[in-house]
């Protein structure tokens, strides 16, 4: 048997694949509850070389019937990313061949890819697949005008991304969202962020979006939260309830910046919760 370009497990009859679309750049200043020096020192630790460096990850899904992707990445937004659908054709997948793109929220380094540089839709025959209070929040006129001038170039994206496949368009709430994928909501980091467990039973895996941004500082330290953030409270609640949720459950998860290895699993060691290979226990 071949061993596949990118990180691969089986979830039932599910293949869920993690395909890299590349970097986004990120300053440990956002980090808050943890100072600049504490936070270099645990990237230190883990061996990261670039402190600034956030992977992106996007997941693909086959069932054999049912090509799903989750999440686009950025698409090369603000000289990020890019590198999804170059990696998607060495996977062996064809933007058309794409039925189904869920998005766990709208920030760029999510929903960027879904239109390409000419501005057509990049899979022009997917559903594209949000949470309705998502899909709300940045459609809504009042947001927009009380934003920063940073946060409005967001907006533009989302809304371009949102009108692009309006004709393709629908929105969940909670539960089943597709056979086998159902939402979980994961409050705190957008309006309606959004995680993805697939499988049932002991074979069960989490795609938790944005928990975290610095897995290496953050699943340690959960309280530790980023400017990225609408409610960093509420996004720390969150993280550390999902850390135990993975770790009573033995959830294997996935998610956006855990790094090319895709996928791991949680395990609490003492007062902290560290991250392990997804083969072990």
């Amino acid at each position: 048997m071949s061993t596949p370009l990118f990180p691969t497990v089986k979830i039932g009859d599910m293949t869920v694949t993690a395909i890299s679309d590349g970097y986004l750049s990120a300053s440990l200043s956002l980090l808050s509850h943890i100072d600049a020096i504490e936070a270099s020192r645990m990237l230190d630790d883990a061996g990261v070389k670039e402190h600034s460096a956030v992977h992106i990850n996007c997941y693909l899904v086959r069932n054999g019937k049912s090509t799903i992707l989750i999440d686009s990445g950025a698409g090369g937004i603000k000289n990020w990313g890019g590198h999804l659908l170059p990696n998607l054709r060495l996977a062996g997948i064809e933007p058309s061949e794409i039925d189904t793109v869920l998005l766990t929220h709208a920030h760029p380094d999510h929903i960027g890819g879904l239109m390409d540089a000419s501005g057509a839709m990049a899979f022009a025959k997917a559903e594209l697949v949000v949470q309705q209070k998502e899909l709300r929040f940045w459609q809504d006129d009042a947001n927009i005008h009380h934003a920063s001038e940073r946060a409005r170039g967001n907006f533009m994206i989302a809304r371009r991304a949102f009108d692009g496949y309006r004709s393709q368009l629908r929105t969940f709430d909670e539960g089943d969202v597709l056979p086998g994928i159902s939402a979980v909501p994961l409050a705190g980091h957008t309006e309606g962020h959004t995680g993805f467990l697939l499988g049932s039973g002991h074979q069960r895996l989490m795609i938790w979006g944005d928990i975290v941004h610095f897995p290496h500082i953050q699943i340690a330290r959960p309280e530790v939260s980023i400017a990225f953030d609408q409610d960093p409270n509420i996004a720390a609640k969150t993280r550390s309830t999902i850390l135990d949720m993975a770790n009573s459950e033995q959830l294997l998860i996935a998610g956006m910046h855990l790094g090319e290895t895709g996928f791991m699993r949680i395990k609490r060691t003492k007062e902290r919760y560290a991250m392990i290979g997804s083969e072990e226990q």
